[in-house]
């Protein structure tokens, strides 16, 4: 792959049904690219948190993932409530889902662990009262 290859996608933040959609068709399309299957399963996973944690927190957001040579970038972007405290977020177990959401199955807090668990980086950019950006990168080479 010559030349690197952009996606975007838009998380609807009302449906939790439909989440999770955007890294079914990320990890098709890394398929049809013939990365290796233990590349897509990473960035399937994090992408995954990431789509839940938006919807579960955020009301939803922008996915923008770059395919490129050495590695596959993520980036999520939303305008939601913002993280108050990024290193307690970090936390395995933490959550702040409401128990309607935990009744629901999601809300465990390891949405965020698990981001950094199967990335090679992660960065966690949050304003209270102005929305996240997580970029994550998984490397190919």
């Amino acid at each position: 792959m010559s030349e690197e290859l952009v996606f975007h996608f838009d998380i609807d933040g009302e449906d939790f049904t439909s989440a999770g959609q955007a890294s079914v068709q990320i990890k098709k399309i890394l398929r049809q690219l013939g990365l290796p299957a233990e590349i897509i399963r990473r960035v399937s996973i994090a992408m995954y948190e990431g789509e839940i944690n938006m919807v579960i927190h955020a009301n939803g957001g922008d996915v923008d993932v770059k395919v490129c040579e050495e590695y596959i970038e993520m980036v999520l972007a939303d305008k939601g409530p913002g993280i108050k405290n990024v290193e307690q977020a970090m936390q395995e177990g933490f959550s702040t889902a409401s128990d309607t959401t935990r009744s629901l199955g999601f809300g465990a807090g390891m949405g965020l662990p698990n981001m950094k668990r199967y990335t090679d980086y992660m960065n966690i950019d949050s304003t209270v009262g102005v929305g996240t950006t997580v970029t994550m990168r998984v490397n190919i080479q």
